[in-house]
């Protein structure tokens, strides 16, 4: 497989078709070396359109998000050079790899202990230095580190847990796709400088559910 072929098809195929066209955004998935935090058995799959499992073969949601879905999020965040960054649901590392990029400091919580051990040392590996993993359920989100400018959730829920929009500074943007299958809408939710929110539906998309993050209540007869 020629590498630097398989990412540029991917940048031009999958990722600029889908609305994602922030040169900076592109022009940094050219160079993120996204093979690098694939697990070896699943390489060939690294530039594919499509989720690509870790632990467990993927076993309760545990994948690495399409490129597609990632280079979005990553669009829509607006992350700026200054900025402090929470990522829920560390995976890979990749997407907080990504963020590291472009903000001055990310913070990524990974429940999984194995998953958490792997990322930190692929980051490690690709000179990525601005990124902590923490081994920790990201549901509640990191209070004691809080405020943030931007959280990310690199999953879906049914809802977004009040204490994580409680640790946004003013003007700052949480990241998240909400809702249930079949179809799910990523939305970008900012905390106004009053203190109110304002939430933008953003684009119809589908995620694995985060773990640890409560269901939509089901009816009952």
């Amino acid at each position: 497989m020629n590498i630097e072929q398989a990412r540029f098809n991917m940048i031009e195929q999958q990722i600029r078709p889908w609305n994602v066209l922030d040169l900076d955004v592109l022009s940094l998935l050219g160079v993120a070396r996204r093979e690098d935090f694939v697990p070896a058995v699943h390489k060939a799959l690294a530039f594919s359109d499509t989720e690509i499992p870790l632990a467990d073969g993927g076993r309760d949601g545990q994948i690495m998000l399409a490129p597609r879905l990632e280079a979005r999020l990553l669009q829509e965040a607006r992350v700026q050079r200054h900025e402090r960054v929470l990522e829920i649901g560390t995976g890979s590392g990749y997407m907080a790899a990504l963020l590291g990029h472009r903000a001055q400091s990310v913070l990524t919580l990974e429940r999984v202990p194995a998953l958490a051990r792997q990322a930190a040392e692929s980051l490690r590996a690709a000179g990525v230095t601005n990124v902590t993993v923490r081994e920790a359920d990201g549901a509640r989100g990191a209070a004691g580190d809080a405020p943030f400018d931007v959280i990310v959730l690199s999953g879906s829920v049914a809802r977004v847990p009040a204490d994580l929009i409680d640790q946004l500074k003013p003007g700052g943007r949480l990241l998240a796709v909400v809702g249930d299958l079949p179809m799910m809408v990523a939305q970008r939710i900012t905390r106004l400088p009053n203190g109110g929110l304002h939430t933008e539906p953003l684009f119809d998309t589908v995620a694995p559910r985060l773990v640890g993050f409560s269901d939509s209540p089901r009816f009952q007869f």
